[in-house]
């Protein structure tokens, strides 16, 4: 589903209705044709906070889930920062 966009401008014209929108779907306010903000209900925001702060401990973990991370391997394209780990000379 596409963010709706609205400048600056818009936005302040159009604020008591695109309030209202946030609270069904995120609206990107955009400056000089630019992303600048992004406004959404408070409970969106709420449920990424909690996402944000989700923390997992090893001990936590099924057998299944430690082994599935064992196995685990990274994508092709996307190994590129392990190699700053492995540089001697870094």
């Amino acid at each position: 589903m596409p963010t709706m966009r609205v400048s600056t401008a818009e936005f302040i014209k159009g604020y008591g209705a695109l309030a209202d929108k946030a609270l069904s779907e995120p609206v990107t306010i955009t400056k000089n044709g630019r992303d600048r903000l992004v406004l959404l209900s408070a409970e969106e925001y709420a449920r990424l906070k909690r996402r944000d702060r989700r923390v997992v401990e090893p001990g936590d973990l099924t057998d299944a889930q430690l082994e599935a991370l064992r196995l685990a391997e990274v994508p092709a394209g996307h190994d590129h920062p392990d190699a700053d780990l492995h540089d001697p000379a870094a």
